[in-house]
């Protein structure tokens, strides 16, 4: 007997919900006996333990920030992540107790940016077994990006400018160099052109980013393991699983 496929939730009927038309809900597969590890456990190598740190916008002695490897649809993108290698269960007292403070000082620099209203804080961890945590800054005024689907929206909107990007990039990390570490990031040289000159390279610059802008969901980090382990991962896919660079 087939099971009757369940209804659309009323979440699809929300403005901050980015798709519309007709909607079905996946079938869900069975659970498996043993989920395959994730980045950086086990066997795995981790990513974020082999980066070196001038792939970090801010670094400090137990704690880095970084960003996308190209600007998104998003105001800032940055993620916070601990030195030593452990999950956020794993973390001793004093790592615990400085991650709220990163959190807080992370959020207030971004906040601090010219048109950013909320900045969202997630974790999700199922894709790398290295703490890291998503700071995800709301336009001002996108009141349809309220809520759960902002990281959604980071790949469905244009990306903004590169220019603009840097900028944001190099204010966070001199704020959070403020309170100690060392800034990385550093705002965009000046391009003495002429006018013409640099409306057709602002024009080729801005197609570049919309074919290869890589956003949230497509992070290597959050990219689960598929089910079958490092064989099914090296079938081809729909889905980009290529883990994007590191600034």
């Amino acid at each position: 007997m087939h099971d009757t496929p369940p209804s659309v939730p009323d979440f699809t009927s929300w403005p901050s919900f980015p798709f519309e038309g007709d909607l079905q809900v996946k079938h869900l597969d069975d659970p498996v006996a043993v989920e395959p590890s994730r980045k950086g456990e086990g066997a795995r190598e981790c990513a974020a333990c082999s980066a070196p740190d001038d792939a970090y916008i801010w670094v400090g002695e137990r704690w880095r920030v970084r960003a996308m490897d190209r600007p998104t649809g998003l105001p800032m993108v940055l993620i916070l992540e601990s030195r030593s290698h452990l999950d956020l269960g794993d973390l001793p007292n004093l790592l615990a107790a400085e991650l709220g403070v990163m959190t807080v000082r992370l959020e207030r620099a971004i906040r601090s940016l010219d048109g950013v209203a909320r900045v969202h804080v997630n974790r999700w961890g199922d894709g790398s077994a290295h703490l890291h945590l998503w700071f995800l800054a709301r336009p001002y005024g996108r009141l349809q990006l309220r809520g759960t689907f902002l990281s959604l929206w980071d790949s469905i909107l244009p990306p903004i400018s590169e220019e603009q990007w840097r900028e944001n990039l190099a204010l966070v990390a001199a704020w959070l160099a403020e309170f100690g570490g060392r800034p990385l990031a550093e705002p965009s040289r000046i391009r003495w052109q002429a006018p013409s000159s640099i409306a057709a390279q602002l024009s080729a610059s801005a197609s570049a980013q919309e074919d290869d802008a890589i956003g949230v969901i497509e992070a290597a980090e959050e990219i689960p393991e598929p089910v079958g382990g490092e064989d099914a991962a090296a079938q081809p896919s729909d889905e980009s699983t290529g883990e994007p660079g590191r600034r």
